[in-house]
């Protein structure tokens, strides 16, 4: 991921369901971020410590260069839902709980005027408009992608989006050109591989299909296997990754990722 610190002024917000808040933001320095081509199109978002003084300008290697590692501040990943260069303004989604987290209450009490640091972006999916149909899985922390991706869908492909939320309020509106389909599932501590349920219980349209499967670790890693290994859908046509782990926060999870690569047998 770029070095490059963008930093934007928020414009305005939207609740877009009970526990999730969106965020635009714009400003001169959105003219230097990259229009790629990838809907899961990923940026780290700098919280400054409080009670730290960063140097200015802002610049993320000055300051862990300069600055303790408990004084850097914390990032935290989230997908770019939207950016209009044309407009100047960059949309991102967020889901809020309370007071918990980081991000979450920064997007709760944000402001136009408060400023919004970036880094990135990253990605590397966008729906291949060769494929015969789509297939998007995911939970709340995937729908900014899976939405994003959905719009770029082409006219008349089918496209089967299978989702999970806390309940029927956290359901959004999805569009696309393409043929959407959306089955809503509504989270349920007795049924916690509802999602997989949902995916293996499906019938199939005929033909390539390109899937996106990303969200929790656990329930991301049920549906790669059984797409891959029941289903016989090559490796080369999945886009899969846990966004989180149920009980873990983001530094968390990353430390978990680490050592899971650590451990990898190498070849």
């Amino acid at each position: 991921m770029a070095r490059r610190t963008t930093v934007l002024e928020v414009r305005r917000t939207e609740r877009l369901t009970p526990n999730m808040i969106r965020v635009v933001a714009g400003g001169g320095d959105l003219d230097g971020f990259p229009d790629t081509p990838y809907t899961d199109r990923y940026v780290k978002i700098v919280f400054p410590r409080a009670g730290v003084a960063c140097p200015e300008p802002f610049d993320m290697d000055v300051i862990r260069a300069e600055l303790p590692r408990e004084q850097w501040p914390i990032t935290r990943t989230y997908t770019v839902r939207s950016f209009d260069p044309h407009a100047g303004e960059l949309a991102i989604d967020f889901v809020v709980h309370g007071d918990t987290g980081v991000a979450g209450p920064w997007a709760a009490a944000a402001r136009p005027g408060d400023v919004l640091r970036l880094l990135g972006p990253g990605g590397a999916y966008a729906p291949d408009p060769e494929a015969d149909w789509h297939l998007m899985v995911g939970d709340e922390s995937a729908l900014p992608a899976i939405g994003a991706a959905c719009e770029r869908v082409p006219a008349g492909v089918p496209v089967h989006a299978v989702l999970e939320v806390a309940d029927a309020a956290e359901q959004q509106h999805l569009s696309s050109p393409g043929d959407l389909r959306v089955t809503w599932l509504h989270r349920n501590a007795d049924t916690p591989d509802q999602l997989l349920a949902a995916v293996r219980a499906m019938t199939f349209p005929h033909g390539r299909v390109h899937a996106f499967v990303h969200g929790e670790a656990g329930l991301v890693r049920g549906v790669r296997t059984h797409l891959v290994g029941e289903r016989e859908v090559a490796r080369e046509l999945l886009s899969v990754s846990g966004y989180w782990r149920r009980g873990r926060n983001e530094d968390g999870w990353r430390a978990d990722k680490a050592a899971e690569r650590e451990a990898a047998p190498a070849g």
